[in-house]
């Protein structure tokens, strides 16, 4: 899996990590991880936000990071069937990674941590488009950080993204429908727990009056 051109890439980037200021080399560190926890709290934002929509939108939120979790899963099985060594431990003529290399037996493709940034991106994406503008440069940049530290080849980050985002997004429109219908019907309880995992939804319409019979006099 891991061709020349992705080995010469690897260099590359390794050698213009070094060539970095500290301060950029510790924040590549700290974003290899400090991301996944922002990923956490968009989680958290998009489900509030949509407790003031309807079910869809509610169903949206509470699955993306269930789809994320998803996207992780499959990029795990994949890295435990495909068995590639970490760069940092097979391209001996590069710089040295700028973290520990993980051990043997925590392999390298595809990068798992890419997986969740693609999937997160993806499934939030879905449940607030917007957002997008903001997770899709992150999880790349996540992506990116995972090479620029010396733990994965290019080629990991790239498939783990693309593997990420495809389970979420179909994870995420496969169930969509059946967890919008489970919410509508959790949003009629007037259970304080469930209205506030939920949100209150909309207000039954009010009965029609009846209408007024007309008088007929006796005969």
């Amino acid at each position: 899996m891991d061709s020349s051109i992705t080995r010469d890439l690897y260099r590359d980037i390794i050698d213009f990590a070094h060539t970095t200021p500290s301060w950029v080399q510790h924040l590549a560190e700290l974003w290899t991880e400090a991301g996944l926890l922002l990923f956490g709290v968009l989680f958290l934002v998009a489900w509030w936000r949509s407790r003031a929509g309807d079910s869809r939108a509610v169903a949206l939120a509470v699955l993306a990071p269930l789809a994320t979790a998803a996207g992780y899963v499959v990029s795990e099985s994949l890295k435990s069937v495909v068995d590639e060594e970490r760069p940092c431990r097979t391209v001996a003529d590069a710089a040295a990674a700028l973290v520990p290399c993980p051990p043997t037996g925590d392999w390298s493709f595809p990068s798992n941590h890419a997986a969740i940034a693609g999937a997160a991106a993806a499934a939030l994406a879905l449940a607030w488009p917007r957002i997008a503008l903001l997770t899709v440069p992150m999880a790349l940049l996540m992506a990116f950080s995972r090479v620029f530290v010396g733990v994965h080849y290019p080629h990991d980050v790239l498939v783990g993204l693309t593997v990420g985002a495809l389970v979420a997004a179909v994870f995420t429109l496969v169930l969509v429908r059946p967890a919008a219908a489970l919410l509508g019907t959790m949003r009629m309880s007037r259970t304080p727990l469930v209205v506030w995992f939920t949100g209150a939804g909309e207000a039954p319409a009010p009965a029609p009056a009846p209408e007024p019979q007309a008088y007929e006099p006796r005969a």
